[in-house]
């Protein structure tokens, strides 16, 4: 018998548009990525959620109620992982990015106003979220704007979200339209990876900690990464 993770969600679309135009004013305006996702979701939640008990790692780590955001937080620990593991790697990014393993917990208002009807559904919501850098990890791509699209392309080929799929065109045709070809192409080249990738949402991340990163990515089939040229938006540019 299929139990229902969360209740059916009205798509929003005038709610969409709103965040996606404050998104291109300011592209470092992560909370209006999270209102597109929520806007534009639908159902899609739904079959990632049965997609994830149906698979035995996934099932597992949900049935186990476990909190990520606990692990990733203890920095300490992960800085004396051995060098090369992911959870070492995942230390040294949150360390050059300097920012933390809650910073998308703030950036996201820190709710979800979903009706979760399994408290599983919950769990793998906030963990999805906790997980992004993780995925910049794996994957390679940095936090400029090429590469923080890019994931995207990689995250929608992986889990069929629509307000990632609305977020990600728009940029492609943006950088389309301004002449990055370098940025296309990388997006391009995301989606695919992330259709030949592994499924990554019902991963157990907190046992591919310990393991050397080069493992973790043979062992979920993300491919190697061509180098790319990063582009930051002028705030960003500007902090560094």
């Amino acid at each position: 018998m299929t139990v229902r993770g969360v209740a059916p969600r009205p798509l929003e679309p005038k709610v969409a548009l709103r965040a996606m135009r404050a998104l291109i004013e300011d592209p470092d305006d992560t909370a209006q990525v999270f209102r597109v996702i929520r806007a534009l979701s639908g159902n899609s939640f739904e079959r990632l959620f049965q997609r994830v008990l149906a698979d035995p790692a996934g099932s597992k780590v949900l049935n186990e109620r476990r909190d990520i955001l606990a692990v990733l937080q203890d920095r300490a620990r992960l800085r004396d992982l051995p060098d090369g593991t992911l959870g070492r790697e995942y230390a040294r990014f949150l360390d050059e990015e300097h920012i933390s393993a809650e910073g998308l917990v703030d950036a996201s208002g820190g709710f979800d106003d979903s009706v979760f009807l399994d408290e599983r559904a919950r769990l793998l919501s906030r963990r999805l979220r906790d997980i992004h850098d993780l995925w910049h990890v794996v994957t390679g791509y940095q936090r400029d704007l090429f590469g923080e699209i890019a994931l995207l392309a990689f995250t929608y080929a992986q889990i069929r979200n629509g307000g990632i799929g609305f977020i990600v065109l728009v940029a492609m045709l943006k950088e389309w339209r301004e002449g990055y070809r370098e940025g296309l192409a990388l997006s391009w080249n995301a989606y695919f990876r992330g259709r030949r990738a592994g499924f990554l949402a019902a991963a157990d991340w907190e046992a591919l900690l310990e393991q050397p990163l080069a493992d973790v990515r043979r062992e979920l089939g993300v491919s190697e990464l061509a180098p790319y040229t990063p582009l930051f938006s002028t705030a960003a540019a500007a902090a560094t």
